[in-house]
């Protein structure tokens, strides 16, 4: 009897120990599941997932893999599935941070808990470059974009126009998610650009006599017409005297833009013959909108437009950008001429 005792209780000390190495063996899977560290950023503390609209569970695990940043793809794997991830994917732009376990990894996925990206967009001249430039900063197609971008209806509500919708994007940098839609997008950066125009610039825009979006689209010109900073303000004052006369701007760039040849160096008369509301010899006062985006830069400098007497302006002869002012039209005329003779020797005709 006391043998069986004894054998019985060693029995029930084997499988106690079997159950309890069964328990960790068990707490320490679901600890390599759950809360051991999975992620490895080489580089830095942190890189990206971007999650499409489209994809699918296999494709989340091969992004993954792809950047070599899971040390355990299995346990990932095995916990989303049973967390139900496999089947609700939420897009969006998620932050692998070094030494992130998955669970951490997994809630950010499932609940969409992205890292804001920063989109940027400069040296902008047409809506599509617009669109393309956003698109590849962004989830949103370059289409939905430009589609806003020419819906009268939709851009009615925001009180814009497609001549004019452009002029909302103040360049700039911008936090905003990964997956915006192009309708929040247009939202967003219409408050940008309401926050742009403050008390002080609202009342500059007025005393040129000038709207908001005039502003934009002169700006556009001036921006065009040259890279030298201290001349824009100059620039800007000769068009606004014109403006005030009701003289056409006879603005080369408007030329450009109605031709949508950006690479024409000499505008010649064959070019002003062009029928387009932009091209402003034959059209007086300003374009419906702009022509490119212009910088907040360039728009502080008509906002900020000099004073002069100024009615025409002409590249000087020595090429070097800048520019030949002039108050009358026979002072201009010998500015050109200057001009076209050093074209001329360099063999550029057009």
């Amino acid at each position: 009897m006391t043998l069986f005792n004894s054998k019985k209780a060693t029995i029930k000390t084997v499988l106690a120990l079997i159950a309890s190495l069964l328990v960790c063996c068990v707490g320490y899977y679901a600890y390599l599941m759950y809360l051991n560290p999975n992620i490895k950023v080489e580089d830095g503390d942190s890189e990206f997932l971007y999650v499409e609209r489209d994809d699918t569970f296999e494709d989340v695990l091969a992004k993954l893999s792809e950047c070599s940043c899971l040390r355990n793809k299995e346990t990932f794997r095995q916990l989303a599935i049973l967390e139900g991830y496999d089947k609700h994917i939420v897009p969006g732009r998620y932050a692998l941070r070094n030494n992130m376990h998955n669970k951490r990894l997994l809630r950010n996925l499932q609940r969409g808990y992205q890292t804001p990206t920063k989109i940027t967009f400069n040296n902008i001249r047409t809506k599509e470059q617009l669109a393309q430039k956003l698109s590849e900063q962004l989830m949103t197609d370059s289409t939905e974009i430009i589609t806003l971008l020419n819906n009268k209806e939709y851009l009615q509500t925001l009180g814009l126009t497609p001549d004019n919708a452009v002029s909302i994007f103040i360049p700039n940098t911008y936090e905003v998610y990964w997956t915006i839609s192009a309708e929040d997008l247009m939202e967003r950066m219409q408050k940008e650009y309401e926050r742009f125009w403050t008390k002080k610039r609202r009342k500059q825009a007025e005393e040129t006599g000038l709207t908001r979006f005039e502003i934009s689209t002169l700006a556009s010109i001036v921006e065009e017409e040259s890279n030298i900073a201290d001349e824009k303000s100059t620039i800007a004052g000769l068009y606004i005297n014109r403006l005030h006369r009701n003289m056409p701007l006879q603005a080369d760039p408007t030329v450009r833009f109605a031709l949508n040849d950006f690479t024409i160096k000499r505008v010649l008369r064959e070019h002003l013959k062009t029928e387009s509301p932009y091209n402003t010899y034959l059209n007086c006062g300003l374009p419906p909108g702009p022509i490119r985006i212009p910088s907040i830069a360039d728009i502080d400098a008509v906002l900020n437009y000099e004073r002069h007497n100024y009615l025409y302006m002409c590249a000087k002869e020595d090429l070097s950008g800048r520019h030949a002012f002039a108050s009358s039209f026979s002072e201009h005329q010998r500015n050109a001429v200057r001009y076209r003779k050093s074209l001329n020797k360099l063999n550029i005709y057009k």
